[in-house]
């Protein structure tokens, strides 16, 4: 159970985070679907790599590090995504 909690901040704040690219970018009209999913895995991938980076002593430690991990890989993914798909729907 211990360490299922970091793996739920970071999937939520990926999700909270892809939502608001989602919501900033309209152009690429991306479904909800696409935007959980990838706000999902890049809020876990953001987060495992913030924390393999940084290690249990850094400032970014703890619940603050996950939210931060995942938000950032949840932004980040879930703009890469759109603009994937905003390309596929121009071709």
């Amino acid at each position: 159970m211990e360490a299922f909690v970091p793996i739920l901040v970071q999937a939520i704040s990926g999700i909270v985070a892809g939502e608001a690219v989602g919501a900033a970018f309209k152009k690429a009209a991306m479904s909800q679907l696409p935007i959980i999913i990838s706000g999902i895995v890049g809020g876990v991938g953001g987060g495992a790599l913030l924390s393999g980076m940084g290690g249990d002593a850094g400032a970014l430690s703890g619940v603050l590090g996950n939210v931060v991990g995942g938000g950032a890989g949840g932004a980040i993914l879930t703009a890469i995504v759109g603009a994937i798909m905003n390309s596929m729907k121009k071709a």
